[in-house]
């Protein structure tokens, strides 16, 4: 476990310090300690962190709408924030010209892969859940797969040697317009039969 802790605070060094992305190089990765168990059940993968939450708290899925309604889904199926490890496509929070959240572009995507990667290497969790179609495309930058949101959402995968299981974003947007808490309740519950089996 030292050697683990030891790697996982060196990853989070060099993302720390990272400026390879021009339009994010004045922001600093969310990533530390606070993300999470090294030893997780559930290793899941979001977009980017948001301004008013993970931005601000330093903790993935905290402080904002989104993360109230993640501890929602988590609760639904009796999964504690101690046995997860949070992360996103992209580790520093990309903003719009007016300071509003922005969707990360491809190239970011991209440049944060090999941090996604190592952590995936390095944790060993042995299911992956994705959290919206942004972190589910990030996973194809380190092993290839042909999964959508649209038509895997909620089902169990296998991809890179884990359990797989792709989910909705708990963004009040999309629970707003696309896929409502009754429907993200159900598909998260995919996730408990997994970790029951």
């Amino acid at each position: 476990m030292r050697r683990k802790i030891k790697e996982f605070r060196a990853i989070c060094e060099e993302a720390r310090v990272c400026t390879i992305c021009p339009d994010l190089a004045d922001k600093t990765a969310v990533l530390s300690e606070l993300n999470g168990s090294l030893s997780p059940k559930v290793f899941f993968v979001g977009e980017a962190p948001g301004r008013a939450g993970a931005d601000r708290t330093r903790r993935p899925f905290t402080g904002d709408k989104s993360g109230e309604n993640l501890q929602i889904l988590l609760d639904s199926i009796g999964l504690s924030r101690d046995d997860v490890f949070f992360t996103s496509a992209v580790m520093c929070s990309p903003r719009s010209a007016t300071d509003a959240n922005r969707k990360p572009t491809r190239a970011e995507v991209r440049n944060c892969s090999s941090y996604l990667r190592r952590l995936i290497e390095l944790l060993d969790p042995p299911v992956v859940a994705t959290l919206g179609a942004v972190g589910l495309d990030a996973l194809k930058l380190i092993e290839p797969h042909a999964f959508t949101l649209k038509e895997h959402a909620g089902s169990i995968q296998h991809w890179n040697g884990r359990v797989l299981v792709p989910l909705y974003h708990p963004s009040p947007l999309v629970i707003a317009s696309q896929r409502g808490l009754d429907v993200q309740l159900a598909t998260f519950r995919t996730l408990k039969v997994v970790l029951d089996n």
